[in-house]
């Protein structure tokens, strides 16, 4: 079955820190995060391409960092400096490799909770 299960969500104080990690279960291209807080729409974070070729949405430029271990089909989200407006349902996203074919999927997605 294919799958991404993603870990490390939480309750953190503002200025603090999370990591999230995701794991897939095959080999991935292109893989992410999003995010969605309620009432709004679910946007993108941060993505990674299997050579490394990385994009941030402005909001977390110098505060989160993204990386991946293509060995182990996993990206991982490094959350620094934790603001309350990044508390949202964070979603893994990638591209996947299934019976030949290239299609996207999502994770069930991870609750972050930044208070003040």
């Amino acid at each position: 079955q294919v799958q991404l299960v993603e870990s490390g969500g939480g309750l953190v104080q503002a200025g603090g820190s999370l990591r999230l990690s995701c794991v897939a279960s095959g080999s991935a291209n292109t893989m992410g995060w999003h995010r969605q807080a309620p009432g709004k729409q679910r946007e993108l974070v941060a993505r990674i391409t299997r050579a490394g070729m990385i994009t941030y949405t402005d909001s977390v430029k110098g505060r989160f960092t993204i990386s991946r271990d293509n060995a182990k089909n996993m990206v991982y989200l490094q959350m620094s400096s934790l603001k309350p407006e990044d508390t949202a349902v964070y979603y893994c996203n990638a591209d996947l490799w299934v019976r030949d074919r290239l299609s996207n999927y999502w994770g069930q997605g991870t609750q972050v909770t930044v208070y003040s």
